[in-house]
């Protein structure tokens, strides 16, 4: 049984989550992921203003009048979100945590999907496989989504995005549209990367926090890395250290970028903080338009 205050704090995520795809994303997801083709539906009279382009020649011959071809959209899609886990997500300083950022992203988007009559699926990862759900339709699976994120307890404490991107190569025989959804604090995962960018529409999702690109004077602090556990003693009063630290960030976060040109993917950039509604929708605009 799920305690009731768990409960609870589900429906509160999933009301936030479907007020904001209500009044804010109405129908720029239907517009910037197409389905996965079109499929023939039928035959009809040709009528004025009808693309020749369009008959039916073999139906035209037979019955000596002209027919032309209808068809549709294939609209169902698989809707995968690939989401990281990993002890950085713990890190936040503007009011919100960069887990708490994933949870209410990966809702809204789950929301999204289901409202669009989309299959939404969802893998959890840190340098291990934490949770796999496979794409399904309906509100009790968003729900089931939803708590996932919020509770899921992950064992590991790093992040292997390779890995995370594998497995969704091995269990997944269709094409997706894939969220990755992380602070991309890895390496080594360009080549499965590009694999994985074959079979599936990819949109990486990069979570990032102010104090991650700059740091403040506030003396000696002693940091830890929440995901290898390494502690060390800064001097932040430094100015040389501060711009190291800068810099490092700066540099870091330019070859990831470089990558994702390299591939063809477009990022998309979210901070704790900040609401997420503005930048997904300039993100599906943006999308919509370039389709």
């Amino acid at each position: 049984m799920i305690p009731r205050e768990v409960i609870q704090k589900i429906r509160r995520v999933q009301i936030r989550t479907s007020h904001k795809v209500d009044e804010m994303l109405a129908g720029t997801w239907h517009s910037a992921f197409k389905g996965r083709g079109i499929e023939f539906e039928e035959v009809r009279p040709y009528q004025v203003g009808d693309d020749v382009r369009t008959i039916d020649w073999n139906v035209t011959a037979r019955s000596g009048e002209p027919y032309v071809k209808l068809f549709r959209e294939e609209r169902e899609l698989s809707v995968m979100l690939l989401v990281d886990l990993s002890g950085s997500q713990s890190f936040g300083t503007n009011q919100q945590t960069k887990r708490e950022v994933v949870t209410e992203l990966g809702a809204t988007l789950a929301m999204s999907a289901i409202k669009n009559n989309d299959k939404v699926g969802l893998t959890l990862f840190t340098d291990h496989i934490e949770k796999s759900i496979p794409a399904r339709k309906g509100s009790r699976h968003v729900l089931r989504l939803i708590r996932e994120m919020l509770y899921c307890e992950p064992i590991g404490t790093g992040t292997d995005i390779r890995q995370a991107l594998e497995h969704l190569n091995r269990t997944s025989n269709r094409k997706s549209v894939l969220f990755l959804i992380s602070d991309f604090q890895d390496e080594n995962y360009e080549s499965t990367l590009k694999v994985a960018r074959r079979q599936h529409d990819i949109i990486p999702v990069v979570i990032s926090d102010q104090r991650e690109a700059s740091m403040p004077n506030v003396g000696l602090v002693r940091l830890q890395d929440a995901e290898s556990g390494e502690v060390i003693t800064l001097d932040t009063a430094s100015r040389s250290n501060r711009k190291a630290y800068a810099r490092l960030y700066q540099e870091r976060s330019e070859a990831r970028d470089a990558m994702f040109r390299r591939l063809r993917l477009e990022p998309l950039h979210i901070e704790t903080g900040v609401d997420i509604v503005e930048p997904l929708r300039r993100y599906f605009h943006k999308r919509e338009s370039r389709t």
